[in-house]
């Protein structure tokens, strides 16, 4: 099966139109383009919704994307209602027979009378029953009194709980979504001839499939969105197309392989397990095998080039999944959150005082009489407050009817049942408008946001209590070569202990991502092949250190080789220059050198922000301040450089050695300075670029 790269879902309606507020039983289009999921559509009338479906059409054919759209409406009846109808046993004849009858504009159809004009054609009282209008007629009947039609009530693919398609009105009107959906279908497939292939009645090897799905295959996980709010036929749609995003191509291969040729079929039907596991969580495309080939020519990289190569090519490759704000720490957000209500969700005082109507106020200092009663936070005021009286108010509380502005309490003197105060008191005064901080339906983080306390706070204080995350990015390390023990170990002669594993497994889980620790791999290929296999199925990503370059037992390099998925980036930095890349079963691997420090370095510089893109949040840039130098350093030009560095006294000191095998200067150091290609002699007092490591950890 040719595989497609888009997947769309439109839960259609028979109604009119349904006005300019999104609302339920309507039209609504769920999108996931290339493995990204767009906010659901409203489509407030079948117009509108045939146009938004030939723009998607059309874009996508204009990219060279493959698109499957799904209908939750049956493209078939059942057998013998074809050729009973027009004498063909062929749907597109009964798809041509409706459009030619059915009008249909925003404020009205015929679908009812075109119901009776069909019933005239079988004998009894035909198929088709449910008169939704106030005029009888003829030939459609308004119960479901029907006899001697000759047809069968329902095809082999309407699943219980489905309704049967003769039901023109009503709850669950089925007929009406046919016989409205049917006509858009076939003028959509006229219009894209030879494009669009209607399955399973026409081969799919097109770049557009019509199919028909019924959202009810995953109806408890639109249960579980419905419950933390919403309209329904919104999560039916993106929840839908999230799961056909997801199905691997053979689950989805398999589901199309049915022959019902012309009764139509129910796509999925008897894989709703599969289909609720997909749509529990969006599983974007693997990277391109190419993701990683340098251009053309190139041998030795600058650092900027191999940076913006990385950020050009990569992009998230973790599903996503529903929590709790109370688990939304840290979690990078996977769809944008709106605002359930506004913030504060009701005007109300921002002091202790007392409110009054600002118009009641004359010239020069005031007098005013007091109410009885006072207005507290969460205790609303019952009534109104008079024209030109005062009423006692506390920090937070709704203001009553009759009070817009409010004056602070040490501003006023208290007698006997009335408040005196002086002049110049402003309209409007210590009050807070209703959504003046957040509105209703305001978008207020979006999708690639890593979340903070404050953000949850905010989350929380307009009423959301759930948020789509992506899940943790899962990253294997392996250490590899003979010469590694591992610490605690009575090491053989010539061993050294392994630094990078534990390094690298801190480092990984400080930005907020998992560890799949693969352990330390001796200079073998076939084993360090079982590793990489284990990472693959495993991890989203793989990180080795030692094995990058070109050596005999440089193994990492030669299997991605072999895999033919690997790019040797002779990157001109200092240290670190070889970084082996490549995909190993769709994973990205990251060859990393077997030096501690250069392997720190790489990790930082690039692993560092591939992997925040590979886990959702976006390209990575590190916090870098322009400081004074307290050393003094000839630098040759070619490479960039990163010198083990740390801040005292408002200066930047780096270490008194760079040798690279010193790794108590990681210890010792507190971030790096990084000094550019050029050639340049560093004195103190200079301007040097100074990138704390606490800048490269949670974005």
């Amino acid at each position: 099966m040719i595989p497609f790269d888009s997947f769309a879902m439109v839960d259609w309606s028979g109604g009119n139109d349904t006005g300019p507020r999104p609302r339920r039983d309507a039209i609504w289009l769920g999108l996931v383009r290339q493995g990204r999921e767009e906010p659901p559509r409203y489509l407030r009338n079948r117009a509108l919704a045939q146009e938004a479906i030939a723009e998607l059409i059309e874009t996508e054919r204009c990219a060279g994307r493959r698109l499957m759209v799904g209908f939750d409406f049956p493209f078939g009846f059942p057998a013998g209602f074809a050729e009973g109808l027009t004498g063909r046993a062929d749907p597109f004849a009964v798809w041509d027979w409706f459009e030619d009858r059915i009008s249909d504009d925003p404020s009205a159809n015929n679908r009812f009378d075109v119901a009776a004009m069909a019933n005239g054609l079988f004998p009894g009282t035909g198929p088709f029953w449910f008169n939704g209008l106030r005029r009888d007629i003829a030939g459609l009947e308004r119960r479901d009194t029907r006899a001697g039609h000759g047809q069968r009530e329902r095809r082999a693919a309407d699943a219980p709980g489905t309704f049967t398609c003769w039901q023109m009105g009503g709850a669950g009107a089925v007929g009406g979504q046919v016989l409205t959906g049917l006509p858009v279908l076939n003028r959509l497939r006229r219009r894209f001839a030879g494009d669009v292939a209607v399955w399973p009645f026409e081969d799919l090897a097109r770049p557009v499939a019509f199919v028909e799905i019924w959202p009810g295959l995953i109806n408890e996980v639109v249960k579980q969105a419905e419950a933390a709010g919403g309209v329904r036929d919104a999560h039916q749609v993106r929840l839908m197309a999230r799961a056909l995003a997801r199905l691997p191509e053979t689950d989805l291969a398999a589901m199309l392989a049915i022959d019902a040729p012309e009764e139509g079929w129910i796509m999925g039907l008897g894989h709703e397990e599969k289909f609720s596991r997909a749509a529990e969580g969006l599983k974007p495309p693997p990277l391109r095998d190419d993701c990683f080939a340098l251009p053309g020519g190139v041998d030795w990289t600058p650092a900027d080039q191999a940076l913006a190569l990385l950020r050009a090519r990569l992009h998230r490759v973790v599903g996503q999944e529903p929590v709790d704000l109370a688990s939304g720490l840290g979690r990078v957000l996977g769809a944008p959150v709106t605002a359930r209500r506004a913030n504060p969700p009701h005007p109300n005082t921002a002091v202790d005082g007392y409110g009054f109507a600002y118009a009641s106020l004359g010239e020069g200092d005031q007098t005013l009489p007091l109410i009885a009663g006072r207005v507290a936070a969460g205790v609303p005021y019952a009534g109104d407050v008079p024209f030109g009286s005062a009423i006692r108010v506390l920090t937070g509380a709704a203001l009553p009817s009759g009070v817009d502005t409010v004056i602070l309490q040490e501003d006023v003197s208290v007698g006997r049942g009335e408040i005196a105060f002086r002049a110049g008191i402003k309209p409007g005064a210590n009050t807070r408008r209703a959504g003046e901080d957040v509105g209703e339906g305001e978008t207020i983080l979006a999708p690639g946001r890593v979340l903070t306390p404050a953000d949850l706070a905010l989350c929380a204080a307009v009423g959301v209590a759930r948020l789509e995350v992506c899940l943790r990015l899962r990253v294997a390390i392996i250490s590899t070569g003979d010469e590694l023990a591992e610490a605690g170990e009575t090491p053989r002669e010539g061993q050294i202990f392994d630094a990078n594993r534990p390094m690298l497994s801190a480092l990984v889980r400080d930005f907020g991502y998992e560890v799949v620790d693969l352990g330390k791999v001796a200079d073998d290929r076939e084993t360090l092949r079982r590793a990489l296999d284990r990472g693959a199925a495993e991890a989203d990503v793989i990180l080795t250190s030692g094995g990058a370059s070109a050596g005999d037992e440089d193994h990492v390099s030669a299997l991605l080789n072999d895999a033919g998925a690997m790019a040797e980036w002779r990157i001109a930095i200092k240290p670190g220059r070889p970084l082996a890349l490549g995909l190993w079963r769709e994973t990205p691997v990251f060859g990393l050198p077997g030096n501690p420090v250069a392997a720190l370095v790489c990790a930082l510089i690039f692993a560092r922000p591939a992997m925040a893109s590979l886990s959702g949040a976006g390209w990575f840039e590190p916090q870098g301040f322009d400081v004074q130098a307290n050393f003094e350093k000839r630098k040759k030009p070619g490479r960039r450089e990163y010198l083990r560095a740390r801040m005292r006294e408002g200066r930047a000191e780096v270490f008194k050695s760079e040798g690279s095998g010193r790794i108590s200067g990681l210890s010792w150091a507190e971030g790096l300075v990084e000094l550019p290609e050029a050639g340049a002699e560093i004195k103190p007092g200079d301007s040097v670029r100074y990138i704390p490591f606490a800048s490269f950890l949670r974005g």
